[in-house]
């Protein structure tokens, strides 16, 4: 399981930019996806953001492009990758014994600056995801800070894709900085998200309590998972939880799909549309208003 590795607030372990989206939260947005989770969550859509390379260098041998190579800086051992010569294979990744990712990149904070200020006129914000974007909260916190102190930037919001597990301390120290928060709400009992997640759920229910108190809860996010998450047998609880947060918070509904990923969750039950608009109803019926709807279902069974 990753930890909280990093302590450097000039640099990240990036997986992927992604320079426009539409939903990662409100309008036009520049997505940046941290690599690392403290979750090892079975129905992941992207398992190769959980862990962090150790640069054992298991991968190298096998890229039939001799994308990555082993370097040393310092004392320190990595494992460098040439996007140019890569073809996205994926040989490394079901290479890997930890199931990490060699491809990633570290970027400083200069260096995203000018990403984002090369997008600036068409995005309304910048997002930082993950993976669990808060376990390199330092570098978010002065990616954010930056970007507040810049002038011609300063228009952009600052938000962050979370699965709500920084602890009250961090947010406050994130608070200066910070326009919203999606948080994952990924199971309503314990049993469950630990079955789920391999982690409770406590700190979950904190983050968006105290994110709600400081009007900066943006989006409570409901994977459904069907008979694996547990909202239709907690629907009461549920609906009056939800029925307490802001009215300005959205209630966005995930359908579960199998693209990406792995073990057992691939045989899990695929959500279909039908499946989701039951569940939104049995909100809307308990008074939860301001959901949204998927807009494309994978995996989808007539």
């Amino acid at each position: 399981m990753s930890k909280r590795p990093f302590v450097m607030s000039r640099e990240a372990i990036v997986s992927q930019i992604l320079p426009f989206s539409c939903v990662d939260g409100p309008g036009s947005r520049l997505v940046i996806f941290l690599q690392g989770c403290n979750y090892q969550c079975k129905n992941c859509h992207n398992p190769y953001t959980i862990n962090v390379c150790d640069a054992c260098g298991d991968c190298i041998a096998h890229c039939p492009q001799q994308a990555l190579k082993h370097v040393k800086i310092g004392t320190k051992d990595h494992i460098v990758w040439d996007k140019n010569l890569c073809t996205q294979c994926d040989t490394c990744l079901s290479i890997c014994p930890k199931q990490s990712s060699p491809k990633t990149t570290t970027y400083s904070i200069e260096q995203l600056i000018a990403i984002i200020d090369a997008q600036r006129h068409v995005i309304n914000g910048i997002t930082v995801s993950g993976g669990e974007a808060s376990l390199q909260l330092p570098f978010v916190i002065n990616l954010f800070k930056t970007i507040k102190s810049t002038a011609h930037l300063a228009h952009l919001s600052c938000m962050i894709d979370t699965n709500g597990s920084l602890s009250i301390t961090g947010w406050h120290r994130l608070l200066p900085y910070l326009d919203g928060a999606m948080v994952d709400l990924k199971a309503w009992q314990q049993d469950t998200h630990r079955y789920i997640t391999a982690r409770d759920n406590h700190k979950v229910f904190q983050s968006i309590t105290w994110l709600a108190a400081q009007q900066k809860l943006y989006e409570v996010r409901l994977l459904s998972i069907p008979t694996i998450t547990d909202y239709d047998s907690e629907i009461d609880a549920l609906a009056n939880y939800l029925r307490q947060l802001p009215s300005t918070t959205q209630i966005k509904l995930n359908a579960f799909h199998h693209h990406g990923v792995e073990g057992v969750a691939v045989q899990w039950p695929a959500c279909t549309q039908d499946d989701i608009e039951l569940l939104a109803s049995q909100l809307i019926q308990r008074g939860v208003n301001n959901i949204t709807l998927p807009t494309i279902y994978l995996n989808e069974v007539k």
